[in-house]
């Protein structure tokens, strides 16, 4: 019997193919479908997927069990917790937009630029002068980043870097912004590997 045939899941999610943010909000949606203590599967082919809903757990409070890679399918699971156990969802408050960091940048203002994708999606494209932490590295790669300087964070659409933003707050990190919506709508110098 493998582990995937001994975990009981109540509701099996398909966002294969999905990115982010997709498979965080159909998992908001379904999480709210079941009762407490049920299991969610959460089916993706999103390798940020793993980190987005570690993340996503440990901000609303559901319980993250785990995930099994089967034939390049990550399959992740959420137990529902109970009403006592949640937590508020927040947003992170402190936001720039793509424009606001293009031109903070360009004036020569000293602002780390921390892209927290996934590598394939860095190389691909990212901000001149970005560095790269994808989120599921982020809380062991902390003594990469300095606080003396604003750390503008950024992904593809601005999901990821809530999360991120979250966590380096809860870390000590003072001067810490969102990019929203993300790479989607960053039209400055970009960089490839």
């Amino acid at each position: 019997m493998t582990m995937h045939e001994q975990i009981q899941v109540d509701l099996t999610l398909d966002c294969k193919g999905l990115a982010c943010p997709m498979p965080i909000v159909k998992t908001k949606k379904a999480i709210e479908t079941v009762q407490s203590g049920q299991v969610v599967e959460i089916q993706a082919t999103d390798k940020g997927s793993l980190a987005d809903i570690q993340g996503w757990a440990r901000t609303t409070g559901h319980q993250y069990l785990g995930t099994i890679e089967e034939n390049a399918v990550l399959k992740h699971y959420i137990r529902k917790s109970s009403p006592n156990e949640l937590k508020p969802e927040s947003k992170y408050a402190i936001t720039m937009s793509a424009d606001e960091l293009q031109t903070r940048l360009a004036s020569g203002e000293a602002i780390t630029v921390l892209d927290v994708r996934e590598p394939a999606e860095y190389a691909f494209q990212h901000v001149a002068g970005a560095i790269s932490i994808p989120l599921g590295e982020l809380e062991s790669r902390l003594g990469e980043l300095s606080g003396d300087n604003v750390i503008a964070v950024i992904c593809r659409t601005g999901t990821r870097s809530d999360l991120a933003c979250q966590l380096l707050q809860d870390k000590g990190f003072e001067r810490v912004a969102n990019v929203v919506p993300g790479m989607t709508e960053w039209n400055g110098p970009t960089e490839q590997f």
